[in-house]
């Protein structure tokens, strides 16, 4: 079982952040919301704060997530738990620090974007909220 938590950052104009897994990872290519992998001890929230700053080079704060669905997908060799938070309030300007492309979408767009498995039935949830 791996988990990972994972953001829909929302910017003023209602554009969802996804980010294109960079070559050389596994699933390069896909889109999908900014995170990454919960380490032992650390709650999901406190991941995705420490994952943002990392990744994209904001700030925020675990009070300004707010959990909105999971994914529950079972990948060949592993499987995957990975609740969803939408957050709308950072400090910074979002920021590829890891070589990876970013893309500011519609929510209406976002089926527009190959996303790995886990994540596709999470797009319905979000134009549904958004």
């Amino acid at each position: 079982m791996l988990l990972v938590a994972a953001a829909a950052l929302v910017d003023a104009d209602g554009r969802v952040l996804l980010a294109q897994r960079p070559e050389g990872r596994s699933m390069a290519g896909l889109w999908e919301f900014p995170g990454g992998k919960v380490d032992a001890g650390e709650t999901p929230e406190a991941a995705l704060v420490r994952e943002l700053q990392e990744e994209l080079g904001i700030d925020t704060r675990q009070s300004c997530l707010a959990p909105i669905a999971f994914a529950s997908h079972a990948y060949e060799s592993f499987h995957l738990l990975m609740p969803l938070y939408v957050c709308r309030t950072w400090r910074g300007t979002v920021q590829a620090r890891e070589g990876q492309a970013l893309a500011w979408v519609k929510p209406p767009r976002l089926g527009d974007y190959e996303m790995p498995a886990a994540d596709a039935p999470l797009i319905a949830v979000l134009r549904d909220l958004l």
